[in-house]
């Protein structure tokens, strides 16, 4: 009985964390799945789209591929 305890524990915080970061995976993806369907980047389309990676990817996309603006 103590072991069904201890999961149950376990699981009261392990899904509110899984709940978050599936969030936030999905909020980043879906953003550089937009910007790279728009600068027709199939391959990093694809790659977003496959690997799941905490949003650190998308990330990765949106940083290096954002615009440049003059600061004159």
């Amino acid at each position: 009985m103590e072991e069904l305890h201890v999961l149950e524990e376990l699981f009261s915080w392990l899904l509110p964390l899984v709940i978050v970061l599936t969030i936030w995976e999905m909020v980043w993806k879906i953003i550089a799945m937009w910007k790279a369907g728009r600068n027709n980047h199939l391959t990093w389309f694809i790659c977003i789209a496959v690997f799941n990676t905490i949003g650190i990817l998308p990330i990765v996309y949106i940083l290096m591929n954002r615009k440049k603006t003059d600061l004159h």
